[in-house]
């Protein structure tokens, strides 16, 4: 699970870096395939992780519509990543190269994850007078592919998605193609070169391994006395490895089993069901619920729950539920731990780190 872990968005920055593929090409192909490509069928656990599957990623990969796509919406584009971002989908792959083009993070800061957070405890106790507070946390992984702001790429297409006029009015008309499609068709490289099984496992490993600030700040969660601490949950889009294979065992690259941290841990591809698709949310909702009126709650409902995100579309679902959100930037995630404690009035980081990041 890939709530409290690294990113597997940053091993496909250093795979697009290393093979000299432009920028976000990866993600993008992954998500134009939504909602049913290969990868997002996976996730839903409706096919196995066989040579079949990575057959249909790699063809996934090598969309050439997507491709001309990606260039006459958003590589080719003239505005800047800041103006082409959608301020309502933070997280997602615009938003981010748009933040990354700001600072840069250092390599401690590496690794961005959805982890968990806590409801809003001055409503909780409005609404229930002195009974302990039963907010709920819904903690994420890093989720390839979910759909992206596609209505905010569509800003710079301009008109490449004209159909082409006939020979016959290209012959008669006088009006020439508009120099933006004509330098999208004449100017278009060759498909990179994906190797979707490569990528795929080198994500699975990178994602193992815990994240610095996130963990940390889960594990202090935990700690916290009952009257305090909040219901944990995880919501994370997952797959299901072969048989037999190392990655079926629960623990991560620290020993620990990921899921014995949270309450309530719902696995897309155990459900059929993945972020951003609401009714995953619901799902965890309704479990919430049903665990805080056992535990002698009142309920949970949206409001109670604070949900983290690195992909803007998952935010997007959280918050049209009525969920507050924290978003989570890639290499930065002690800005949402920070976040997280004003939430909770916790404190999550150790002095040391939060020294160096005030």
């Amino acid at each position: 699970m890939d709530e409290q872990v690294l990113s597997p968005m940053e091993t496909i920055v250093a795979y697009e870096n290393k093979n000299n593929i432009p920028s976000d090409w990866i993600n993008y192909a992954i998500s134009y395939a939504s909602p049913n490509g290969f990868w997002q069928r996976l996730e839903r656990g409706e096919i196995k992780l066989d040579k079949e599957f990575f057959q249909g990623f790699n063809k996934d990969l090598q969309n050439e519509r997507a491709w001309k796509e990606y260039h006459s919406n958003f590589r080719n584009s003239k505005k800047k990543l800041k103006d082409v971002a959608n301020p309502t989908q933070l997280g997602d792959h615009v938003s981010l190269k748009a933040e990354a083009a700001d600072t840069k993070p250092t390599d401690p800061d590496r690794g961005a994850q959805g982890s968990t957070a806590n409801g809003d405890k001055q409503t909780k106790t409005e609404e229930h007078g002195s009974d302990p507070p039963s907010l709920s946390i819904l903690a994420k992984d890093t989720t390839i592919g979910d759909p992206v702001s596609l209505e905010s790429e569509e800003v710079a297409q301009g008109n490449s998605d004209k159909p082409a006029p006939s020979s016959q009015q290209s012959t008669a008309s006088s009006s020439p193609s508009p120099p933006e499609a004509t330098s999208v068709l004449t100017s278009l490289p060759p498909l990179p070169d994906v190797d979707g099984e490569s990528l795929f496992w080198s994500m699975m490993d990178h994602s193992r391994k815990p994240d610095p600030y996130i963990f940390p700040a889960l594990l202090r969660l935990e700690e916290l006395s009952s009257d305090k601490r909040p219901i944990l949950a995880a919501l994370s889009n997952t797959v299901i490895f072969p048989p037999g294979h190392p990655y079926n065992r629960l623990s991560d690259s620290s020993g620990s089993d990921p899921r014995s941290h949270f309450d309530i841990f719902i696995a897309s591809a155990e459900v059929g069901m993945r972020k951003p698709d609401p009714a995953i949310y619901r799902l965890a909702l309704e479990r919430l619920d049903k665990l805080d009126k056992e535990k002698g709650g009142s309920g949970v409902h949206a409001e109670d729950c604070m949900f983290l995100d690195d992909i803007g579309a998952n935010l997007k679902t959280a918050r049209s539920l009525g969920m507050s959100t924290i978003k989570v930037v890639l290499g930065k995630t002690w800005r949402a731990v920070k976040e997280l404690e004003q939430a909770t009035g916790a404190q999550l980081m150790d002095e040391t780190t939060r020294r160096s990041k005030l």
